[in-house]
C-alpha cells in the first residue's frame, strides 16, 4: 500500500490591483511579450473593439489635443496680458508729459476710457473740496473728505489693502456715478496709495462679469500705483 501523499493545490485568485500593480512596477512587461499586443483586445464604443497598441495611441492623440488646447488657451493670455502692459506703458508715458493736476487727470479720463474700455470711471481724491474748485475734468473727478459720511459704504474697502472686484451696492454706484446711472452691472475699485490714502480709482462696466472677485488684480494694482505716483507730483 503506497503512503506517498497527494499534493495539494490551493486556488489562488488574482484580483485587478494585482494585475495593476504588477504592470506598474513593470512597465516593460509588453516589450518583452510584443507577441501579446496584437492579441488583447479592447472595447472601443461604437467602432468595435481594437488592440491595445491602437487604444493607446488614440489616448496619446487624446493627451496631444488636450495640450495643444491648454497651449494655445496660453497663448491667448500671454498676449492679453501682453497688449495690457503695452496699454499700460502708454498710460505711463503720457501721465509723465503731463504738467498739471488738469491735465493729469484727463488724460488718465481720456485713457480709461479710450484704451482700458471703461464705461464709466471716477477719480475720488481725498482732500477738502474747494482746494479743487479750478479743475474740470467733468464728473470723473470728485474731492470729498477722508471722513466724510458719504463714504461710509467704502468703509470695508478702505480698510483693505488692495483693489475689489465684483458688484456695487446701489449707494456705492451712486456716490460714484451718479443715481441717474443704472447700467453699472460691476466695478473695480483701486486704492491710490497705502490704504488708499490718497483716494481711490473707479472703473464701471456694464457687463456684470467683467468686473469680478475671482479676476487677477496684478494689473489694477500696478494702474493704482501708477496713477498715485503721478498725482503725488501735485
Amino acid at each position: 500500500m503506497s503512503t506517498q501523499r497527494k499534493t495539494e493545490f490551493t486556488d489562488v485568485r488574482i484580483s485587478e490591483d494585482d494585475v495593476h500593480v504588477f504592470l506598474a512596477e513593470n512597465s516593460d512587461f509588453f516589450e518583452r511579450h510584443s507577441d501579446l499586443l496584437g492579441t488583447l483586445r479592447l472595447p472601443h464604443g461604437a467602432s468595435g473593439a481594437v488592440s491595445l497598441v491602437e487604444r493607446q495611441v488614440s489616448v496619446l492623440r487624446q493627451k496631444d489635443l488636450k495640450h495643444e488646447r491648454q497651449l494655445k488657451d496660453l497663448l491667448s493670455v500671454a498676449r492679453a496680458n501682453d497688449r495690457l502692459v503695452g496699454k499700460i506703458h502708454q498710460l505711463t508715458l503720457a501721465l509723465l508729459a503731463a504738467e498739471s493736476l488738469g491735465a493729469t487727470l484727463t488724460t488718465l479720463e481720456e485713457s480709461l476710457r479710450g484704451n482700458f474700455d471703461a464705461d464709466q470711471s471716477i477719480l475720488v481724491f481725498f482732500g477738502e473740496p474747494e482746494m479743487f474748485n479750478d479743475i474740470n475734468v467733468g464728473r470723473f473727478f470728485k474731492a470729498v473728505a477722508r471722513d466724510d459720511e458719504s463714504l461710509k459704504p467704502f468703509a470695508t474697502f478702505l480698510a483693505g489693502n488692495g483693489p475689489r472686484c465684483g458688484q456695487v451696492r446701489d449707494v456705492q454706484r451712486d456716490f460714484l456715478f451718479g443715481k441717474e446711472t443704472d447700467e453699472i452691472g460691476s466695478a473695480a475699485l483701486i486704492p491710490l496709495g497705502t490704504n488708499a490714502e490718497n483716494g481711490f480709482l473707479a472703473i464701471g462696466s456694464a457687463d456684470a462679469d467683467r468686473c469680478h472677485p475671482g479676476m487677477s488684480i496684478e494689473f489694477l494694482t500696478r494702474i493704482g500705483e501708477l496713477v498715485a505716483g503721478a498725482l503725488q507730483r501735485y
